[in-house]
């Protein structure tokens, strides 16, 4: 990655890019430097270290920010990266497996990646304009992740599943387990107090007058 330059605070507060919710990722593609890298094929976790790395490359490591009220400066350097098994990669591949707690169902998964989420915000944008009161992200976000279930890779029975088959505690744990497995950056803080906040990524995280 690069030093951020005026061409990447152009981007920052580009109106555009702000209002289609793309500023992050166009900041990045600008950032990265070998350009056979697609901010698609990211995970969230690879993209949220990236940004902390850009933001104390541009503007340092002290990080003013206010949650629920109170102002804290958090040191961006401190931060380190979840702890990940390794050996739970397949040849590099995104595929994980998980076993169902209630009944011992094997699914396989992968990591949501940045083209996934599009496909996702797509999928769950057009569910909303056939009924304006649904709220299908949940299961649209499962039914994106989950690649087969005991080895069914139908796309038919995976969302069928997940319709009327995962029990809400079984969603639960699995989101749990998801979200302790994947690597990403530790974006909880310790401040002074002894008080734990976790660090919020936004357009503010860069500029706060942005």
């Amino acid at each position: 990655m690069k030093y951020m330059t005026t061409k990447e605070e152009d981007i920052l507060t580009n109106q555009s890019y702000i209002q289609k919710g793309t500023v992050l990722d166009k900041l990045l593609k600008s950032l990265i430097v070998d350009k056979k890298i697609n901010i698609d094929d990211l995970i969230v976790g690879d993209k949220n270290a990236l940004l902390v790395g850009s933001r104390i490359l541009g503007y340092g490591k002290d990080y003013d920010v206010t949650i629920n009220g109170v102002n804290y400066t958090i040191d961006l350097s401190t931060l380190e990266n979840k702890e990940f098994d390794i050996k739970s990669l397949e040849q590099g591949k995104n595929e994980f497996s998980y076993t169902i707690p209630s009944n011992d169902t094997v699914i396989t998964y992968k990591l949501v990646t940045g083209k996934d989420e599009k496909a996702i915000d797509r999928e769950i944008a057009g569910l909303k304009k056939l009924n304006k009161d649904a709220s299908p992200e949940l299961t649209t976000r499962l039914k994106h992740m989950i690649l087969s279930v005991d080895g069914n890779e139908e796309k038919k029975d995976i969302r069928e599943f997940v319709d009327n088959y995962l029990l809400a505690r079984d969603s639960r744990a699995f989101r749990e387990h998801i979200k302790n497995t994947q690597p990403d950056i530790n974006l909880n803080y310790v401040v002074d107090s002894g008080e734990e906040v976790s660090v919020p990524i936004g357009l503010n995280f860069f500029w706060p007058d942005a």
